[in-house]
């Protein structure tokens, strides 16, 4: 399809959230025909981008060189978050899988983790990858809720929670247990602290549609506090990343709302879908890649991404 662009599309809510962009800038649509789009993932190497679309069991991938989209994998075991790791491999998370996978330089697929104490996992949904190679990844029950997304089944382990993996022995921990539905997930810039989503309002009522906010133990391996970072004003959030000087940048109903670190919103992307995650990319980390329900789109914006590989 032909690239759209629309107007400027965002609000600064707090003196805070000036300078975050460019009023030339412009919102671009680089891509239409998803049924839920999820999961976005920038290789800097290759300058390109995958995402998924869970539904129609697919990753997808565009050219950041030449605008073109194509299909990177499918079927996908309907995939949901991506992350790149230290090594730039593909992490994902699968739904149809229950199963954390690592897809290798050669193409081929290793699974790094699909059960806990010997209980299979839910739907693993989100993961991200820590400096010293720990992968850390959240599951929820979306994918065996019903089988849009994945396959209805039921939950073995009872609870949707948060683990990590360990880099040295592939040992599965958990590191959190006390969520609804655990979803994205980011580290502060330093890794000091861990920013985790609950959409647990999807599901139970008066369920929380917050992120929280834990301090990483100076073990690098555990988590503490988890106090209510932020509560989403429309709808869930979902998926988010960090800028390199600590805000977050967390999809929502409306478009993409901007955290200053203390918590407070200072501004909003507005988008005309409703958006389920975003990642930082372009050779500058200062292009903002959304995934919004049936589209890609794309905003360049005045800060960078937060290193993460």
């Amino acid at each position: 399809m032909p690239k759209e662009i629309m107007d400027p599309p965002y609000e600064v809510l707090e003196p805070r959230g000036k300078g975050l962009f460019n009023k030339t800038a412009k919102l671009e649509r680089l891509y239409q025909g998803c049924r839920w789009a999820e999961g976005p993932a920038y290789f800097p190497a290759g300058r390109y981008l995958l995402w998924s679309d869970i539904p129609n069991n697919r990753i997808m991938r565009y050219d950041e060189t030449d605008g073109s989209v194509s299909v990177f994998r499918e079927p996908s075991n309907n995939t949901n978050g991506h992350t790149v790791d230290r090594q730039g491999r593909l992490v994902s998370c699968e739904h149809l899988g229950r199963r954390v996978s690592r897809t290798e330089h050669d193409g081929t697929i290793t699974v790094l983790a699909d059960r806990w104490q010997g209980k299979r996992l839910n739907s693993p949904n989100d993961v991200v990858v820590k400096s010293d190679g720990s992968i850390w990844f959240t599951d929820p029950a979306y994918g065996i809720d019903w089988d849009y997304e994945g396959a209805r089944a039921e939950s073995e382990i009872g609870a949707c929670n948060v683990y990590r993996i360990d880099p040295q022995t592939g040992a599965v921990d958990l590191v959190a247990d006390d969520f609804k539905r655990p979803n994205g997930l980011a580290f502060s810039p330093d890794e000091s602290k861990l920013y985790i989503a609950d959409t647990g309002a999807s599901h139970f009522e008066n369920g929380p549609r917050h992120i929280r906010v834990f301090d990483v133990g100076s073990d690098g391996k555990t988590l503490k506090g988890g106090e209510i970072f932020a509560e989403c004003t429309a709808g869930l959030f979902d998926g988010f990343r960090c800028d390199e000087d600590g805000r977050i940048w967390t999809s929502a109903a409306d478009g993409v709302h901007v955290y200053h670190p203390d918590g407070t919103m200072i501004a909003k992307v507005h988008v005309p879908e409703i958006v389920a995650n975003v990642c930082f990319g372009a050779l500058r980390r200062n292009r903002l890649y959304i995934c919004g329900t049936t589209s890609l789109y794309a905003y360049y914006v005045l800060v960078r991404g937060a290193k993460t590989f």
